[in-house]
């Protein structure tokens, strides 16, 4: 009987050393592994509970508008202006030729390997500011607005009727023009899509190699002065000569800012009724009005809505002298990782919506990579159960900011249950309580409980 009660008090004592050690053991492994979803809880709003405010539009659908209205349609003849360089060849008067003599022949001039002009004959002649071109023993003679046939037809009439060539059946006065060179308007293009590209290249190298996301990019610009020919001093082709349509690295959209005096004045007045705005914002409480959209800036987007049609007029897309064109970065599209995800900063895709779970598996979030970083509910090389819940932390007006929480399980079966995200979005991957439980319970068991059921 004595032998019977020491036995049931010794079970007794290893029964409570043994709750003593595994509850030991699931602290420690606690505290190793880090519970944050009970440490560091996030107040979040679930997904399918999200304002729609906080919804993004879609991207998927837009499609890229007619890019031939970029360009301005050109004449069926060459209209003169000034800045025209012309050959013009008249009756011994150019070249000059003295009665009975022969003239010599007028010049030929070949055009530049990328220019659209045939060869041309004769003395070359700039039409002046005023639109007038000066030949010699005549006033001045007006030809802008003019083809070349109504040029020479002018010409011919001011040497008829100066009575300085006489015209009779037996010879006719017949004056050549064509056209050397076509006038030439200088426009400022601005790209910061170019550089952006090579580092893109170079950086998605080291993303494949390291799995990190980006953690830096230059975004210098490229400019260049270019001269477009009449006619051809459009958007179009000023982003042809640049480096064609901007690439997936900028925005979808090409600003115009206008060279004049007039819009000059007009920005710097916009400005200055933006900052009296600001000056006049004393409520400490609130946040003051974001700046709006600068009506002296012309915006043209590339891409919209099926069936929705650019606003764009004839006027919008010729360039004038000076004219700026920009092609802006999207530098701030990004969004970034952490928790259990692996940390980084990742583009957001142009042309297409990216919703939460392809977010994670931008960022690797696979089960190997959650194993790599040896977070918890790892036993040696298995993982027990998955983290469940993902939080997008995303800005709102005024500082603010809404978590917003998406359950992974419910997010696979329910496109509703993955928003959209957006630029500055932070994803921050963590267990769910009864995941973590489950995970420390596990590994408690199979680090300590095995060993010591093995050493009893």
């Amino acid at each position: 009987m004595v032998n019977q009660l020491n036995q049931k008090r010794t079970a007794n004592k290893q029964c409570t050393c043994w709750r003593v050690l595994s509850l030991a053991c699931l602290v420690s492994s606690a505290a190793l592994t880090g519970c944050t979803a009970l440490t560091q809880p996030i107040d979040g709003v679930p997904a399918s509970r999200l304002p729609s405010q906080f919804f993004a539009e879609e991207k998927n659908n837009l499609v890229p508008i007619d890019i031939s209205l970029l360009a301005q349609e050109e004449p069926r003849r060459y209209i003169l202006g000034p800045g025209d360089v012309l050959g013009i060849t008249v009756d011994r008067i150019l070249p000059y030729a003295e009665p009975g003599t022969v003239p010599d022949v007028p010049p030929v001039h070949f055009p530049d390997a990328d220019s659209t002009l045939p060869p041309s004959t004769g003395f070359p002649i700039t039409v002046l500011e005023d639109g007038t071109i000066s030949l010699p023993l005549v006033k001045p003679i007006p030809v802008e607005g003019m083809t070349t046939d109504q040029a020479r037809d002018v010409i011919r009439r001011a040497y008829i009727d100066s009575k300085i060539l006489i015209e009779d059946e037996g010879r006719k006065v017949s004056p050549v023009v064509t056209v050397i060179k076509k006038r030439q308007i200088n426009v400022v293009v601005i790209r910061q899509d170019q550089a952006l590209a090579a580092n893109a290249s170079v950086q998605a190298r080291q993303v494949g190699t390291t799995g990190r996301g980006v953690v830096g990019t230059d975004y210098s610009a490229t400019g260049n002065i270019i001269k477009l020919d009449a006619y051809k001093n459009d958007i179009l082709n000023a982003m042809m000569v640049t480096g064609g349509l901007p690439g997936v690295t900028a925005k979808n959209e090409v600003k115009i800012l206008r060279s004049s005096q007039a819009d000059k004045q007009a920005r710097l007045a916009f400005m200055q009724q933006y900052a009296q705005i600001l000056a006049s914002h004393y409520d400490p409480c609130s946040c003051p009005p974001p700046m709006p959209e600068d009506p002296t800036v012309l915006k043209i987007p590339l891409r919209l809505p099926p069936g929705v049609l650019p606003s764009i007029r004839p006027q919008d897309v010729i360039l004038q002298e000076g004219d700026i064109v920009l092609i802006e970065t999207r530098d701030t599209e990004f969004f970034y990782t952490g928790g259990l995800l692996p940390g980084g900063q990742w583009p957001i895709p142009r042309d297409y919506d990216l919703d939460a779970l392809g977010a994670m598996a931008m960022a690797g979030a696979g089960v190997s990579s959650i194993q790599n970083r040896g977070g918890g509910g790892l036993i040696g090389n298995i993982q027990v159960v998955p983290p469940g819940r993902l939080y997008i932390l995303r800005k709102t007006p005024c500082k603010g900011q809404i978590a917003i929480e998406v359950d992974l399980a419910r997010a696979i079966n329910d496109p509703r249950q993955r928003p959209t995200i957006l630029p500055g979005d932070t994803l921050i991957l963590q267990y769910k309580p009864i995941e973590e439980v489950i995970n420390f319970g596990i590994g408690t068991f199979f680090t300590y409980g095995i060993q010591e059921l093995l050493r009893n």
